[in-house]
């Protein structure tokens, strides 16, 4: 059994920035283990029984130098483990709303952790962090997942996601695996930002926590590109010149810092 927990990140929509959709796998077969050691690394450091670890803010009392250790050993403990990033990323420029986003993030994410367990064997759990959008039309779109899958993909109408048992909420807090995905998610938004908003200030940091998201990324084989099923850009085809540029100068950025993405930017259907 693998479990998949999946968030979001730059939920707000913001011209320029990109929406960010991820999952971090986990072999349930050394899930204790890996657990237990986020369990000792937050006694090591001296963390706070009752602190929810996120990427910010840290623990109470502690120096910006003792937190960047601690979420850098996190990264560290994840590699070691074999947790491994799914991430789906749209410019909000193009995105219909950040709700529909991050539905249609949830949709990639989930079909590409299915795709994955065909490549692992077994089967997988999905574990969203809960949020409130409109109409909380997210329980009905979780329970779409379940009972139909995938549907309006380009060759078949729908298709069942039978690798994954179920889908269901989590929080931080209930588990130290949240947790893990949301150090590793905020420290992608802050690579991806830098980026973006041509923050110079912070490229050292960026490249810094790209070096330590690396490893996380699905790949296969001896292939060290992550292939779409590890990174995807969406939409897959992106016809404005101006927002291919955008898609193009990222997927750039990515592959100097050592996360060359096989997806290709183009303005033609490639599938």
């Amino acid at each position: 059994m693998h479990l998949f927990y999946c968030d979001e990140t730059n939920l707000e929509d913001r011209a320029g920035d990109f929406l960010i959709y991820g999952g971090l796998i986990v072999n349930g077969a050394t899930a204790k283990e890996f657990s237990a050691e986020i369990d000792e690394l937050r006694t090591r450091h001296d963390v706070p029984r009752d602190y929810l670890l996120k990427f910010n803010p840290g623990p109470e009392g502690f120096t910006h130098e003792q937190f960047i250790a601690l979420k850098q050993e996190v990264l560290e403990v994840a590699a070691r483990f074999g947790a491994r990033l799914v991430v789906y990323v749209i410019l909000h420029d193009i995105a219909t709303n950040p709700d529909a986003a991050r539905r249609n993030g949830i949709n990639t994410v989930c079909y590409h952790f299915d795709c994955i367990l065909n490549r692992l064997g077994g089967a997988g759990l999905v574990l969203i962090d809960r949020f409130n959008d409109e109409g909380n039309a997210i329980d009905a779109h979780l329970r779409d997942k379940f009972t139909v899958g995938i549907t309006g993909l380009p060759y078949t109408p729908e298709i069942r996601l039978a690798n994954i048992c179920g889908f269901h909420y989590s929080a931080i807090g209930q588990s130290h695996f949240p947790s893990v995905l949301d150090v590793a998610l905020g420290s992608l938004r802050l690579a991806i930002n830098a980026h973006t908003r041509e923050t110079t200030g912070l490229m050292t940091t960026a490249n810094t926590l790209l070096s330590l998201l690396s490893p996380l990324f699905w790949r296969q084989n001896d292939d060290m590109r992550v292939p779409e099923l590890g990174f995807q850009f969406s939409p897959k085809v992106i016809k404005a010149p101006k927002f291919r540029t955008k898609y193009q100068g990222l997927k750039d950025f990515l592959a100097t810092a050592g996360i060359a993405t096989h997806q290709e930017i183009t303005d033609e259907r490639m599938y």
